[in-house]
């Protein structure tokens, strides 16, 4: 850290942010002063000293109160951050205290969470009582960068077409990305390391009583023809819909987005178009209304879901821990394929 960055931070103080935010919640700084237990007088000098340390005024202060200017609108951002980030700090160390004995954080896309992680980390925890699981859901592109930057310790997610480990045969998980998404990820990624963790298929899902309900199997080129249900624009599943259709020359007809795959389900059940899914995530969404699976014979339909880190190797001993119980059979060797080279055909569900 440069010693100007050091000042600064010595500048700034705790309690001055915690009511910089209350008065921006409020609006006034006497509102602020009631609801912190001090007095008004000095919250106004705390603000005052906070917008000399940041060289810049923060409030438009008036007689109906108070609003804030641009900086004051970043600073807000920042402060809440700040604030929330020592919050779960807080709560991660008395937790230390109660026993535990570390924490893992985890992003995953929806896939893994839905179909494989609730029976895997329902196993862990019952081995390792006192390490405690975060887990967030998030698309694929977000869970690399995530996982980059330092905010998760592991990712679960589809990267794509990835090194192909010893003994196993090739995987490849999706239509090649638009150039400006392929240069985004690969600025994002850098080098990950990558286990394997679980695969799936994804299956063409319509009403029992659709045109296409005897089919078994079926070319995706065949379900242009209809109106789709999908997920969110950029997740695995929509984005190799759309490559699927340029290069068939052909327009998807993607009439409705939802965010979940319960939802998706039940639009298809009721008839307002037809829609892809996992294999294991229809097999647990049966029950959501009367629906039949075709299974895609497009070589992108079969995709594979990896672990992925910085390090393996650096991670902490709990993390090790997960990471172990969820690749088991991954040879030592074989775990460092690294993520950059697969970051241009990434999947993001």
């Amino acid at each position: 850290m440069k010693s100007s960055e050091r000042n600064f931070a010595r500048r700034i103080d705790l309690t001055s942010l915690q009511l910089f935010v209350a008065v921006c919640e409020l609006g006034s700084i006497g509102r602020a002063a009631e609801r912190e237990f001090i007095a008004a007088s000095a919250v106004s000098k705390r603000l005052s000293d906070l917008e000399t340390a940041v060289d810049t005024p923060l409030l438009y202060r008036h007689s109906r109160g108070v609003t804030l200017t641009p900086a004051g609108e970043s600073l807000l951002h920042h402060a809440r951050t700040v604030l929330f980030g020592l919050e779960r700090m807080q709560g991660e160390l008395s937790e230390y205290a109660d026993g535990v004995r570390g924490h893992v954080r985890i992003h995953a896309n929806i896939s893994a969470i839905f179909q494989f992680l609730p029976e895997d980390l329902g196993a862990f925890t019952r081995l390792h009582s006192q390490i405690k699981i975060d887990l967030q859901e998030h698309l694929s592109s977000a869970v690399l960068q995530a996982v980059q930057e330092g905010a998760a310790d592991i990712g679960i997610c589809h990267l794509g077409h990835v090194g192909t480990l010893p003994g196993s045969p090739p995987v490849d998980a999706g239509p090649v990305e638009p150039p400006g998404a392929m240069a985004a990820s690969q600025r994002s990624l850098a080098r990950l390391h990558s286990r394997p963790y679980r695969s799936d298929r994804l299956m063409l899902v319509v009403p029992q009583d659709h045109a296409l309900a005897d089919r078994e199997i079926i070319a995706f080129e065949e379900v242009l023809d209809w109106d789709i249900v999908g997920l969110h624009a950029n997740s695995s599943i929509s984005l190799a819909m759309r490559a699927s259709a340029a290069a068939a020359g052909r327009t998807l007809r993607q009439r409705i987005q939802v965010t979940g795959l319960d939802a998706m389900c039940r639009m298809i059940d009721r008839g307002l178009g037809v829609g892809l899914l996992p294999d294991r995530a229809f097999a647990l969404m049966q029950s959501v209304g009367r629906l039949h699976a075709i299974a895609l014979t497009d070589p992108w339909a079969c995709r594979e879901l990896r672990v992925v880190a910085r390090d393996f190797d650096a991670l902490p001993v709990t993390a090790r821990l997960l990471v172990e119980h969820l690749t088991p059979g991954a040879p030592p060797q074989a775990q460092a394929a690294t993520a950059n080279t697969a970051s241009a055909r990434h999947a993001q569900l």
